[in-house]
């Protein structure tokens, strides 16, 4: 079992003072301080609107990119868009598609294969273009770094536009190094004045459309129609929700009932969600992974086709396919998971090294991400590849260990690799695969305060003081998320009154609670249930870490706690 600390957030302000200010609860300004929000920011925080949002023409060369996109149009060139395999790709490929179609340009669109062609443009996409007699590659969530592939696409004689929001690549003498594009349009070039740089390239996407829509006298309600499918993208892509996102998701959320898209609403029907009442969680943990399934185990276009489809019936078959293709990856997942915890020596070591034959190379990283959860150590899981010497993994971190320059220090092992701190991506020779395990372990170092992992409370509060009231005014520090995430409270000395293990893995568990002032509560506990019960044992009292919620049903609204962390008292 992991090794966990609890920490209380212990930053200090005048919170009676903000509250009367602002007109919200101390408890809601004391966690918007712990969360990083400067007082003077409480009331974009809390606030904000589109109309708010940064002007585009912030980000470099997204006129450019305009003024070529509408010469192409008025020449009647074709354009295609490369768009990436994952969630951000596919929703900034079906805004760019739909908002040119809508414009009368001559479009389709390309996205890559993730096992065949490997992330972004390639050499094979751009030389296809030019034999279908393309004129102009439109570039989304890719292409910054596309140095080589976009010098061929310029000896094709085509027009490149680049949209991303990845960080650009530096040449030695540490100057930028940008592909050499008719225009690349990124928040993260050097220079740039756009304000924001943490938004995802559906946000950048959707950005340009909205500026040819101005330029062209386009009714902006076909614009704000595409909102919610740049919220379904930043959540998607794990952006934090502070400053524009928050603006984003939030209202693109609550436009998804009105943008009347037949894939996404039967995604959403399918997957046993109220389109009216859509949260982050709703996108990061539901309809998210069914977009990425597709991606992941057939092809991104039966995402893509099916946000496109008009048909009902037609989207409803595909939004079933999808759904299928996620529950087929949550059990290979599960099944790669359980043989990645067999292969650990009790966890001892402080950087984990798997390598799973037969698993999919598509859920690689999510099993990484899933053991680092569980033991929280550095965890890389590798699987054979096309070519039967060598083998290809993911690597997820925590705090404190840069994944990327301990892979960098061990670069002689590795015939491929790229990343960043926490995550990673490599390719290695099948039998250096021991070698690369004792050397990543030479290296680290780690201490064991560096491998206990910190979860951090926002305020000891007893249960007695929750109430709906509360849960509703803690609704308007949505939409959580990376970067804001639900408040935590804590309280000791709670009593189990009963309790009970259902669900279909054993994996749900509810319990009556009583706290020291006598109140009870209901929660709701998301673990093993077998393995609680076996560490409860005789003992019935425990400190915990719980948020509240409304439970509804059948018309009934109850308070009930979710528990996000346990201790046991002797």
């Amino acid at each position: 079992m992991k090794n966990t600390q609890w920490m209380i957030y212990t930053k200090r302000a005048d919170f009676n003072a903000l509250a009367a200010r602002f007109s919200v609860s101390p408890i809601l300004a004391r966690i918007m301080i712990n969360r990083g929000v400067l007082p003077e920011e409480f009331g974009d925080y809390l606030g904000g609107s589109l109309a708010e949002l940064p002007d585009a023409r912030l980000l470099r060369d997204i006129d450019r990119a305009a003024d070529i996109l509408l010469e192409k149009r008025d020449g009647g060139r074709r354009v295609r868009i490369i768009g990436d395999y994952d969630i951000d790709g596919v929703c900034s490929t079906y805004i760019l598609y739909t908002g040119l179609r809508a414009l009368g340009m001559r479009v389709d669109y390309d996205i890559p294969d993730r096992i065949r062609d490997g992330y972004g443009l390639n050499i094979k996409l751009i030389e296809r273009a030019a034999e279908e007699q393309v004129d102009t590659i439109l570039t989304c969530d890719n292409g910054i770094a596309a140095v080589e592939e976009i010098e061929r696409a310029k000896a094709c004689g085509l027009t490149v536009i680049v949209t991303d929001h990845h960080e650009p690549g530096h040449y030695a003498d540490g100057s930028e190094k940008l592909p050499p594009a008719d225009a690349v349009v990124d928040p993260k070039r050097e220079g740039s004045r756009y304000p924001f740089h943490a938004i995802c390239g559906a946000v950048v996407a959707w950005k340009l459309i909205g500026l040819l829509f101005v330029r062209c006298g386009t009714e902006l309600r076909e614009w704000e129609a595409l909102l919610p499918f740049a919220a379904i993208a930043t959540v998607g892509d794990v952006m934090p929700l502070k400053k524009e996102n928050r603006v984003i998701v939030r209202e693109g959320l609550r436009a998804v009932p009105g943008c009347g898209n037949p894939g996404l609403r039967a995604l959403l029907e399918l997957c046993g969600l109220d389109q009216r009442r859509l949260t982050a969680y709703h996108i990061g943990y539901v309809i998210g992974p069914c977009l990425n399934a597709g991606g992941r185990l057939e092809s991104a276009k039966v995402g893509l086709r099916m946000l496109l489809e008009k048909d009902p019936s037609e989207a409803h078959r595909l939004a079933e396919h999808l759904k299928e293709l996620n529950d087929e990856r949550k059990q290979v997942t599960m099944d790669g998971l359980r043989e990645a915890e067999a292969q650990l020596d009790g966890g001892k070591e402080g950087v984990l090294v798997v390598y799973l034959p037969d698993c999919h190379e598509s859920v690689a990283g999510i099993i990484a991400g899933k053991l680092k959860e569980r033991c929280y150590r550095p965890s890389i899981v590798l699987t054979n590849c096309s070519d039967p010497e060598l083998v290809k993994g993911s690597g997820r971190s925590i705090e404190g260990y840069h994944m990327f320059q301990a892979l960098e220090a061990v670069s002689d092992l590795l015939v491929k690799f790229g990343g960043h701190p926490m995550a990673a991506g490599l390719t290695l020779r099948r039998e250096d695969i021991g070698a690369l395990r004792q050397r990543l372990n030479q290296n680290a170092a780690l201490t064991e305060e560096q491998l206990t992992e910190k979860l951090w409370i926002d305020l000891a509060l007893p249960f007695s003081h929750t109430s709906e009231a509360l849960v509703e005014e803690l609704a308007r520090l949505e939409p959580f998320g990376q970067g804001n995430e639900k408040p935590v409270f804590a309280q000791k000395n709670v009593r189990i009154l009963s309790l009970r293990v259902f669900g279909k893995n054993r994996n749900v568990i509810k319990l009556r609670l009583c706290g020291e002032e006598g109140t009870q509560r209901d929660a709701l506990l998301f673990a093993d249930g077998d393995t609680f019960l076996q560490e409860k044992g005789e003992r019935e009292c425990f400190d915990i870490l719980y948020y509240p919620e409304i439970d509804s049903y059948m018309g009934r609204n109850t308070l009930q706690l979710v528990l996000k962390g346990w201790k046991f008292r002797n």
